[in-house]
């Protein structure tokens, strides 16, 4: 069954390149990203993997967690991680399942037959401190994730998780965001100081609130 927005992400037990984690214990009340690789030594996933650990700063000033899974065994993984270190220049620096009796990738829906019966498709959770699911993104074998998107994605959950705004179509942290339907220009002369430019009754752009 797929996981859906708004639901509680699966929690397993699973061996890593870190040791055995507890899925929820690890999150604690942090963020996180879950994402899955088709397989080990295969190119597009190295280049993925090496991207992700030269960005790992950006995701921890973010209190977001990351993990990786591939459906291969961790000595598989460890062996891996040299030719990511020696490729990309960066060592992996966050924990990466290994998932052989595919459990994990079960949980998340991550084979999908018509495209491959036994490889896990290029997909992405984000979780939110609740540990229910934010985002859900996938992807085909053949290409390659957006590390800045995830990251642009992740910006506007945590805005938007302590303010009553949306954010519009390529926006970025620091832009101008929208004020939701649901607050009356009343409650949002409360709630927005800075004022706001209303293009149409529903369409009221503010300042970023938390800048």
């Amino acid at each position: 069954m797929a996981v859906r927005l708004g639901d509680i992400a699966p929690d397993f037990t699973a061996d890593t390149t870190d040791g055995t984690i507890n899925f929820h214990e690890w999150l604690g009340d942090s963020w996180g990203i879950l994402f899955s690789h088709p397989k080990d030594f295969t190119p597009v996933c190295t280049t993925e993997l090496g991207a992700f650990a030269k960005r790992k700063g950006e995701f921890d000033k973010r209190d977001t967690k990351i993990i990786g899974l591939s459906v291969d065994p961790i000595e598989s993984h460890q062996g891996w991680k040299k030719d990511i270190e020696e490729t990309q220049g960066a060592a992996l620096n966050f924990p990466l399942i290994g998932d052989p009796d595919r459990k994990v990738a079960d949980l998340y829906d991550m084979i999908h037959p018509n495209a491959n019966d036994t490889l896990t498709v290029r997909s992405v959770f984000i979780i939110g401190p609740d540990k229910k699911v934010k985002l859900t993104l996938t992807y085909p074998a053949s290409t390659g994730r957006n590390v800045d998107e995830i990251l642009r994605v992740l910006d506007s959950l945590q805005l938007t998780a302590d303010y009553s705004v949306a954010t519009p179509v390529n926006w970025t942290d620091g832009e101008d965001v929208i004020i939701v339907p649901a607050v009356s220009d009343e409650d949002a002369k409360q709630r927005f100081p800075k004022g706001w430019k209303a293009l149409k009754p529903y369409l009221r752009v503010t300042p970023q609130p938390n800048r």
